[in-house]
């Protein structure tokens, strides 16, 4: 059985960690506000972006650019993977990096060679374990401030490597941030770009639009401009919600981390208060032991 000293000293050491994983609950609580309110402050423009592209990209048509363009035979793919460059947050890097590996799998059936652009320090760990090729790392970006010249910087090299023919597929596995519970990973293909479908509208709607809708400069030309800033659209997004889910996945993993001391603190407790009453009933019989032999 455990001494008082021992029981009392991780009663201290408990409560130690609990002032910590606090601390770090109030900080991602902090920092998820402002992730949360730069990720819903760009949807909009995302979704708008969309559907502009979407009506131009069915006047052009698929052939009107090669980034539009799916080509007949697979034999590379890259896969941007986006988590965190810290621990402490559940589950969140591990569901990212089974969705990357359920991918790597499926691929790998079908003989096509992967290679990894990495934004986070434990995708880039995860891929150095298992020995997969790193195209290039970008370290301290998500769960921080960072600018959409990030997003413009890796996507250009990817579409240049993708035009000259490195990649014939791009894809890019995130957080998407459902709510502060509900984070889920998500795997979307970048390059070649997918069918882009326009907003719903009535037909009525849709016929008035597209009678007042006038290209200048061409449809083609317009999305030699617009499609490559798709891709930067796309992959800031990704960053801005895996960013947002981090803060929101550490946060509640903080809470469940203080309530598990919170009861640990009860239980230990308990068993100091038995042992000490052990201890002291221990004593009171030595006493009364003691005075029975000198009576005798």
């Amino acid at each position: 059985m455990a001494t008082l000293k021992d029981v009392k000293t991780k009663i201290g050491a408990v409560k130690k960690t609990k002032q910590i994983t606090k601390a770090m609950n109030m900080v991602a609580a902090s920092k998820l506000r402002g992730a949360q309110s730069s990720m819903t402050g760009f949807r909009p423009y995302a979704s708008k972006f969309a559907e502009v592209l979407g009506s131009l990209a069915q006047r052009g048509g698929n052939e009107a650019n090669q980034l539009l363009a799916v080509r007949e035979k697979i034999s590379k793919i890259s896969i941007l993977l986006c988590t965190s460059d810290r621990g402490l947050c559940g589950g969140f890097n591990a569901n990212l990096m089974l969705k990357a590996e359920s991918l790597l799998k499926e691929k790998s059936k079908e003989d096509i060679k992967v290679s990894f652009e990495c934004f986070g320090k434990k995708g880039r760990d995860w891929c150095r374990k298992k020995n997969l090729e790193i195209a290039s790392e970008h370290v301290g970006v998500v769960g921080g401030r960072f600018g959409f010249n990030v997003a413009v910087k890796a996507g250009r090299k990817l579409i240049d490597r993708y035009l000259d023919n490195e990649y014939d597929e791009v894809y890019v596995i995130y957080s998407e941030f459902k709510s502060v519970a509900k984070q889920l990973p998500v795997i979307k293909k970048l390059l070649p770009i997918p069918p882009i479908e326009a907003a719903e509208k009535s037909k009525e709607a849709e016929k008035s639009f597209l009678a007042e809708h006038i290209c200048e400069p061409s449809p083609s030309e317009l999305l030699d401009e617009m499609l490559p800033r798709n891709v930067y659209v796309q992959i800031y997004s990704a960053l801005l919600e895996t960013s947002t889910s981090e803060h929101a996945a550490r946060m509640a993993a903080m809470n469940n981390a203080t309530k598990a001391c919170n009861d640990m603190i009860n239980s230990l407790t308990l068993a100091y208060n038995k042992a000490r009453q052990a201890s002291i009933t221990a004593d009171l019989m030595d006493i009364v032991g003691g005075a029975e032999a000198l009576k005798g």
